[in-house]
């Protein structure tokens, strides 16, 4: 059995999938998306996706394509047609199908749904992250919404080209202070000398990490402490661990910016501890 696709209403073959070439989404990234890690045929993390889906909708004034309720039948029926256990979801929200205008249409029209969900190795993403990855740095170049989750993703594109050409496996945007942000698709940490956790607080123009939430309340349950301020490649260097976080990593270490090794230069114990206790948190708590 082939891969399913649901678009506007309808599963279909993921080969015929396609939306009007009038979707707002399409032509002027007025849309939203998420995406949800899947561990045994379900949901990770779904209060946050749903939570932070809900909330882009509405900084977007784009109203919900349905119920809580129904989105969450849909998805969950996206998943049993394909057969995927252990993968991931993608759900894409625009604000619909109108005559190409910058402004919003005069007349509400109904908002625009996709959905995709593709299988992952978990074997594979394990042995990854058993040997790390490496990260580059680019200048922050994206606009002042990053707390949105929408599509316009095309300075982030090009920051995981520049990672890819580097071979590395994702870019960290750093602003006009020297100090990082977030990675293209995910957020950034590092456990700096004195063993405390730090990553950027969410005031910063950066994405809402889901997975970065959750892994906030494993932290607390753990008794470490967490620094919620920013910190430069200069400070990640001299850590003694980095990692990113994100629906597709998970918790994933770093072990090299630009080139330069973190630490020792291998995955080191905190955030291999912290991948293992997100992940069975996030197994326990699939819906």
């Amino acid at each position: 059995m082939g891969r399913v696709a649901y678009v506007n209403g309808r599963f279909v073959p993921h080969a015929d999938a396609v939306v009007h070439i009038e979707d707002r989404g399409y032509q002027l990234a007025d849309a939203v998306y998420e995406v949800w890690a899947l561990f045994d045929g379900k949901l990770a993390d779904a209060e946050g996706h749903f939570a932070r889906l809900e909330r882009s909708l509405s900084e977007l004034s784009i109203p919900m394509p349905m119920s809580r309720a129904a989105l969450t039948l849909v998805l969950r029926e996206a998943v049993r047609r394909n057969r995927v256990r252990d993968g991931l979801l993608y759900l894409q929200v625009s604000r619909g199908v109108a005559p190409r205008d910058h402004a919003f249409p005069a007349v509400l029209v109904r908002p625009a749904v996709i959905m995709t969900v593709k299988a992952v190795d978990r074997a594979k993403d394990e042995a990854r992250a058993a040997m790390g990855v490496g990260v580059v740095t680019t200048p922050e170049n994206r606009w002042g919404r990053c707390d949105i989750k929408t599509v316009g993703l095309l300075p982030n594109a090009l920051a995981k080209q520049k990672a890819r050409e580097a071979g590395a496996a994702e870019a960290w945007f750093v602003d006009e202070l020297g100090f990082v942000t977030e990675g293209a698709s995910s957020n950034a940490w590092i456990v700096d000398g004195e063993g405390r956790l730090r990553t950027r607080d969410t005031n910063a123009n950066i994405l809402r990490g889901v997975t970065r939430h959750t892994l906030l309340d494993v932290i607390s349950n753990e008794g470490l402490q967490v620094d919620e301020r920013p910190f430069t490649p200069a400070d990640a260097l001299a850590a003694k661990e980095a990692f990113i976080t994100g629906a597709g990593t998970l918790v994933l270490p770093v072990v090299s910016v630009d080139g330069k090794k973190v630490g020792d230069g291998a995955p080191g114990p905190v955030a291999t501890r912290l991948r293992r206790l997100y992940i069975e948190r996030a197994r326990a708590t699939a819906i």
